[in-house]
């Protein structure tokens, strides 16, 4: 089986590409649900020279067609917005595997699980899933964000509106959890869920709530037992102790960014204990939304071998700029 390689293209495509019962350990953070567009879509049909745009104007001068009544004037004037589906100029429809721009958090919790049970067949019975998911507040239209992997309001991404079934703006959606409790429901073993604490999140403009500094990740397992090393990732030992303790389930650690990304990256620390816990040398790591290849980066320095997924193509370019440089680095 080739190793060591980005697979382009969405993960349900192709995931078919690789072994079955041949990766041990899984470490990924999908999409966020109704934040950002990473610009993978095409427009299929319609007139080629169409910008599928619709622009925004003013029915009166009270009321914002198509908006809700908390977006005011001031916030939306002089911006356009792209047809989400069909174009209403040229009749083009819009095609995208991208997750993450579902229009309910139900249809993007059902995507996931059926990404995740594609991913079930290519690892090995004992194997794991490391699973980081970031949430989402239904209605958010603040380029702010308070996850570890956004966007810096790079032009190719937008951030979106979005709300769902029972949900109010403002609420908070909860995906981490729905999608922990549908891939159980699945037949996985939800065996962990770690929080990812970060020292330095990013800033927040609200008043009415605390800044978010908390992420989940969450272990899953294929079967009831599982490879799992505890003494690859002990706490540093306290006074009096030899080995240190059994890690605990909050993990500290702060985030960084990628200097060649324009999004927030894993910072490394992340996936480092969850290889060193899920795996051994010479075992196969799989990321399925590569992004700059953080996870990877991790495995092969830790002498595992690292097999990636990744829709954006600029994206790969990312990480192959990395692994040339580790190339090229390496001692």
């Amino acid at each position: 089986m080739i190793t060591n390689h980005i697979y382009q293209g969405s993960v349900l495509d192709r995931i078919k590409d690789v072994e079955s019962n041949s990766v041990q350990c899984v470490v990924t953070s999908p999409p966020y649900w109704g934040l950002r567009d990473y610009g993978t879509a095409e427009w299929v049909g319609g007139d080629k020279e169409c910008d599928h745009v619709e622009k925004i104007f003013f029915s009166d001068n009270t009321g914002i067609r198509d908006h809700k009544k908390e977006t005011t004037k001031k916030e939306i004037e002089g911006k356009s917005i792209q047809y989400k589906s069909k174009c209403k100029k040229c009749g083009a429809i819009r095609k995208d595997s991208q997750l993450g721009l579902e229009e309910t958090p139900e249809e993007f919790v059902n995507n996931l699980v059926k990404v995740f049970k594609e991913i079930k067949k290519v690892l090995k019975d004992d194997g794991t899933l490391w699973l980081n998911l970031g949430d989402s507040y239904a209605g958010n239209n603040s380029r702010a964000s308070n996850n570890g992997r956004a966007g810096y309001g790079n032009k190719r991404e937008g951030v979106y509106m979005k709300t769902g079934k029972g949900l109010k703006t403002k609420d908070l959606v909860g995906i981490p959890w729905r999608v922990a409790f549908a891939l159980q429901s699945d037949g996985w073993y939800l065996r962990q869920d770690i929080i990812w604490h970060k020292p330095n999140p990013m800033p927040e403009s609200v008043k009415d709530r605390c800044t978010k500094a908390h992420e989940y990740i969450f272990l899953l397992s294929k079967s009831p037992q599982y490879y799992y090393d505890s003494d690859a990732i002990r706490d540093k030992p306290y006074y009096g102790e030899e080995v240190g303790a059994n890690k605990r389930s909050v993990w500290s650690i702060n985030v960084k960014p990628y200097k060649d990304a324009h999004f927030a990256v894993f910072p490394e620390k992340l996936p480092e204990l969850c290889i060193k816990a899920g795996s051994k040398e010479g075992d196969v790591v799989l990321d399925p939304f590569f992004g700059s290849g953080t996870t990877g980066w991790v495995a092969q320095r830790l002498k595992r071998k690292w097999l990636g997924i990744e829709l954006n193509s600029e994206y790969i370019k990312i990480a192959n700029k990395r692994f040339n440089q580790y190339e090229l680095f390496k001692v």
